[in-house]
């Protein structure tokens, strides 16, 4: 049996940890979507969740700092979403720019064919990577309303849960 006091984490010896302020009052983080490649979706996105729509420009000097890059799920999307990934952790992005997430939408309708799945894989190793499922009402032009339930972290991270359009 050990003798004397002892103390447990800094955590108790600190006291009681303040309640969490309200987090509906906090203002979401604005996003710059860039398409890594041509029809990548930025426009839809942007509509829907909120944030800049850049196209396949890096966010110009108005424009918030914090960079979600977006690209389709077929073949050519995935190259190029893992290039410009390689541009930011080469350092060869724009300075002041922050890599935040990957946002992958469906090409198609239905599940991702394993030979696409797996070239996701290497990507999520290094970014977070949101998935935005096929949603037959945004071809169509339909924006409003709530963002599927499959994106729900997506919609989390932009702060588009519960917003009204």
């Amino acid at each position: 049996m050990r003798t004397g006091m002892q103390h447990g984490p800094e955590i108790w010896l600190r006291g009681p940890v303040a309640r969490p302020h309200d987090l509906s009052s906090v203002t979401p983080r604005r996003f710059s979507w860039v398409a890594t490649h041509g029809g990548a979706g930025t426009t839809t996105l942007a509509a829907v969740y909120g944030g800049h729509d850049c196209g396949r420009n890096w966010p110009g000097p108005d424009a918030p700092r914090s960079v979600l890059l977006v690209a389709r799920t077929h073949a050519a999307g995935l190259d190029a979403v893992t290039r410009a990934v390689g541009t930011f952790r080469r350092g060869e992005a724009p300075a002041g720019l922050d890599l935040d997430a990957v946002v992958l939408v469906a090409d198609a309708p239905g599940r991702l064919p394993r030979q696409l799945a797996d070239r996701v894989k290497p990507i999520e190793s290094v970014i977070d990577v949101y998935r935005v499922p096929w949603v037959p009402d945004w071809r169509l032009g339909h924006l409003r309303g709530q963002p599927p339930r499959e994106a729900e972290p997506l919609a989390r991270l932009t702060g588009a849960t519960g917003r009204s359009r």
